[in-house]
């Protein structure tokens, strides 16, 4: 190709670019002149067909056509779509005044089961408790005969347990009814001093309006030589002003009856009533929260341990009827309910972390 024509088609591929209205007709001139068949292309691939000596300045003059093209092409890629982009803004506005969502950290929930379980685990920490926990489906041993529950007892019935199908060896494998079989693998793991809280999922046939299938129950355990029923009375007082928040605290100890303690005891504080609410720690009413007692020998002797020289005492509370009680949730059954009106209205901010020096709550 000659060099008038090279100049001929300069100035056809400059114009086309020019005239180009939008992006996709800017493209189609560029896979045209530089595409791998395009004009410019094929240019490019004849230098080899000619003589050594026309070959240099050939190339010379093909190489700046196709520069020149491709700093046309973007100068009117640029142009273009600038033009594309004030459109837009032209045509998409966004309304800046609408209030912006606030995200999941102010919007999202802490459920009050959760919330009750730290502020538990903070206090318990604080009185030198450790955390023990222990799997949801267990054996007949640990979830009732190494706690001196006997075979007749009613709690060992089908109408208040949930039990699997029996495994080859005949035994049946359970839900747990309580969380006390953590106590149980905890004493047969760890050496007395032994000072634990297990919190976690129970399981027991009912429902109502304030008893479900499925609850959340915190038991507490110590084990020593020297432990006696004055510091059981100690920490559970404690606790109780702790949870609850308030400087003083009414108990009484009445006697009660269970399997795993001798002496056993359930445990009330006092109350008193303003309208719909309820003030915990003021007047002359009872309220049961919990059970508790001196850990039965016989428990002890079943985790291969001397009830001549260790003795220790045990407690265990509800955890979804104590934050009903302390937060004002008049039915356990929306505790399960999945409600998300229910949550924002009973659940905490997810940076609400309760420590005893902050505020539980």
């Amino acid at each position: 190709m000659s060099t008038p024509e090279l100049y001929n088609l300069k100035t056809e591929l400059l114009h086309a670019i020019a005239e180009a209205s939008d992006l996709d007709k800017l493209e189609e001139v560029r896979i045209a002149a530089l595409g791998k068949k395009g004009r410019i292309s094929e240019l490019m691939q004849a230098l080899g067909a000619l003589p050594p000596d026309e070959r240099k300045a050939y190339g010379q003059v093909v190489n700046s056509l196709k520069t020149s093209v491709g700093e046309a092409l973007e100068a009117r890629r640029q142009e273009l779509s600038r033009e594309v982009t004030a459109e837009r803004l032209a045509h998409e506005r966004a309304d800046v005044t609408l209030p912006v969502r606030e995200g999941p950290l102010a919007e999202g929930r802490i459920h009050p089961v959760s919330q009750v379980s730290d502020e538990i685990s903070e206090i318990f920490a604080d009185l030198g408790f450790s955390i023990a926990e222990g799997p949801d489906i267990e054996t007949d041993f640990n979830n009732f005969a190494a706690l001196n529950i006997p075979p007749e007892h009613p709690a060992r019935q089908d109408h208040d347990t949930f039990y699997f199908p029996p495994g080859p060896d005949g035994t049946r494998a359970l839900l747990r009814t309580h969380t006390s079989p953590v106590q149980i693998r905890a004493m047969l793991k760890t050496k007395p001093p032994l000072r634990i809280i297990a919190p976690g999922r129970v399981y027991r046939s009912d429902s109502d309006q304030t008893h479900t299938p499925m609850f959340h129950q915190v038991e507490g355990l110590v084990i020593d030589e020297e432990t006696h029923l004055g510091h059981l009375k100690w920490v559970l007082e404690e606790f109780c002003k702790a949870f609850f928040e308030i400087p003083e605290v009414k108990m009484r100890f009445r006697a009660s009856y269970f399997p795993f303690t001798e002496p056993s005891m359930e445990v009330d504080i006092g109350y008193a009533r303003q309208g719909d609410a309820i003030r915990i720690g003021e007047g002359d009413e009872w309220l049961e929260i919990l059970g508790c007692g001196m850990v039965h020998p016989n428990l002890l002797k079943n985790v291969g341990l001397d009830p001549e020289r260790y003795q220790g005492f045990a407690f265990g509370l509800g955890i979804d009827r104590i934050a009903m009680l302390k937060y004002g949730m008049p039915d356990l059954r929306a505790f399960f309910a999945g409600d998300l009106r229910w949550l924002r209205h009973y659940g905490f901010p997810p940076l609400a972390i309760p420590t005893l020096a902050a505020g539980l709550s």
